[in-house]
């Protein structure tokens, strides 16, 4: 056995050698600290290029794939393998973490060594969850990657921070636990067929999902569906969302926007298109409606903010609405345009969480009102700024760009969606989103230095080298995605046509076997 057959599994667990390390360190061994956590998550970044650069894109099967009998009376294996919609999003979240780290080195000071240890553990899991090829694995990682999330907010978060970290724990347990009882569900209805029998084994529950009855199929995707959606978050189940990020730290937030939000999209085309085909067109309608209701109202709502770190919050609420839409106008451009998307959002509202968090550290305030002529004093820091408010409005050469344009116009060729006005709505949010982040770059980066801000006659110092380092590559990534997205599109084509393929399928009436899914998965029971 080579490496490339344990790649991706040491991909995923190698975090846990990071906290067995952390274990090991004193408290106060702080730099000690910092660096283990830093060239842990660094080397999770190496090895995420590994499959990146491994990956071969005209290669419709899973790869990097390993099957490991886990429970099996049950069919319930350790079974694992990636896309490329699963590879981009463990190159994001495998690129992000260290960069959070990174971005803020001296912001943790109380109990450094278990917060280093939580970053880590939710490095795992969230890895884990885009690995998993296995629906019984997939809940354990989605569960597992909660529980450090919670701490971090619960512990090194805001002063709100236990009311914070208890929602987000309610809103996603209440979903998960749905979720678990669908799964559940599935793999007794696979026991029921002709020599069938329990399995959470994800190829032969897409052989089973052609037999699924409409009614069931709408009763369970409504579970998956709503465990998503309120990951997302979908409007109206946003609400935990800005509670969360506004009282969680920095680099809680940067993970939480870029990664963790990623999993509700992710798990609508993994799971709910290919399990329940039927389901999800009849349901087409109220996905897309919530989704644009959600792109205006995160908009409208984000514009009104008095507090920077609320406003950004407010904005996923809208730029996810755009990935949701894309999925559900079931065309190849939707699609490829929902995955770039999110990779899109990860990379320009992580960014603004770091920025946000910059300017905290030195003023210790969010407030709009408190700012203005910020530029003048931190030129490099407005700089960096306004590339990554550019980039999540959506100009062109910029990452945003691609994702929006493709969104817009899966959407307009829509046969699914039937209609213009979803596109047509949508485009609005286009422009509110430069509204909001524009209006909010004047108030707090250009005029005079304000009278009574707090750091009025100060000195007030411009991003660090580190700061700027972590930044710079995500602007890098920006740039490239704007102009030459292929490098990644191509990546994902595979993903998108396999889900436009079945859908269009469906719809004609002829339920594909399995042996005509283009997407091969390991199969224990065979």
């Amino acid at each position: 056995m080579s490496f490339h057959d344990y790649a991706l599994t040491i991909t995923i667990f190698f975090p846990l050698l990071g906290v067995l390390v952390l274990f090991f360190t004193p408290k106060n061994s702080v730099r000690s600290i910092k660096l283990t956590g830093f060239v842990s998550t660094l080397i999770v970044f190496i090895l995420s290029l590994y499959l990146f650069f491994g990956f071969e894109s005209d290669n419709p099967s899973f790869q990097f794939q390993q099957q490991v009998t886990w429970i099996s009376g049950l069919n319930i294996g350790y079974t694992i393998g990636i896309d490329g919609m699963a590879l981009l999003l463990i190159v994001l979240t495998a690129f992000l973490t260290p960069l959070a780290l990174l971005g803020t080195w001296n912001s943790v000071e109380h109990r450094l060594k278990e917060y280093t240890m939580m970053v880590l553990l939710l490095e795992l899991g969230m890895v884990g969850v885009f690995a998993a090829l296995d629906l019984f694995l997939f809940y354990m990682f989605w569960e597992a990657m909660l529980i450090p999330m919670y701490f971090i907010i619960g512990i090194w978060g805001g002063q709100d921070r236990v009311y914070a970290a208890i929602k987000f724990f309610l809103y996603t347990l209440f979903g998960s636990l749905l979720m678990l009882v669908a799964i559940l569900a599935l793999g007794y209805f696979a026991s029921t067929l002709p020599e069938g029998e329990f399995t959470t084994n994800l190829a032969t529950l897409y052989a089973v999902a052609q037999h699924i009855p409409l009614n069931l199929q709408l009763w369970m995707f409504a579970a998956f569906a709503l465990s998503f959606a309120i990951k997302v978050p979908l409007f109206p189940l946003h609400t935990w969302l800005p509670d969360a990020h506004v009282q969680a730290p920095t680099a809680g937030s940067v993970i939480l926007a870029g990664v963790l939000l990623k999993m509700g999209t992710y798990g609508f085309l993994r799971f709910c298109l290919p399990l329940f085909p039927e389901a999800s067109l009849r349901l087409t309608p109220v996905l897309c409606v919530l989704a644009v209701v959600g792109i205006i109202y995160g908009a409208l709502v984000a514009m009104v903010q008095t507090d920077i770190k609320k406003l950004v919050a407010y904005s996923s609420v809208s730029h996810l609405g755009f990935v949701v839409l894309g999925i559900f106008a079931m065309t190849e451009e939707g699609i490829q345009g929902a995955i770039i998307q999110m990779v899109n959002h990860g990379l320009s509202t992580g960014a603004l969480f770091l920025l946000v968090g910059m300017i905290y550290d030195r003023t210790h305030t969010r407030t709009i009102s408190d700012f203005g002529g910020v530029a003048k004093l931190m030129p490099v820091y407005a700089t960096f700024f306004l590339v990554i408010s550019l980039s999540s409005i959506g100009l062109p050469g910029l990452n945003g760009f691609v994702g929006e344009f493709l969104v817009l116009l899966g959407a307009f060729k829509s046969a699914v969606l039937g209609t213009y006005a979803y596109a047509a709505i949508a485009g609005i949010g286009v422009i509110l989103s430069a509204v909001y982040l524009l209006w909010m770059y004047q108030r707090v980066m250009l005029g005079p230095v304000r009278e009574g801000a707090v750091y009025a006659g100060h000195k007030l110092s411009d991003i660090t080298k580190r700061e700027m380092v972590a930044l710079g590559f995500i602007v890098i990534f920006v740039v490239w995605i704007g102009v030459y997205p292929g490098t990644f599109l191509k990546k994902s084509a595979w993903t998108a046509k396999t889900v436009v393929t079945l859908m269009e399928n469906v719809q004609r009436g002829f339920q594909p076997r399995y042996a005509e899914w283009p997407l091969k998965v390991p199969n224990e029971n065979k």
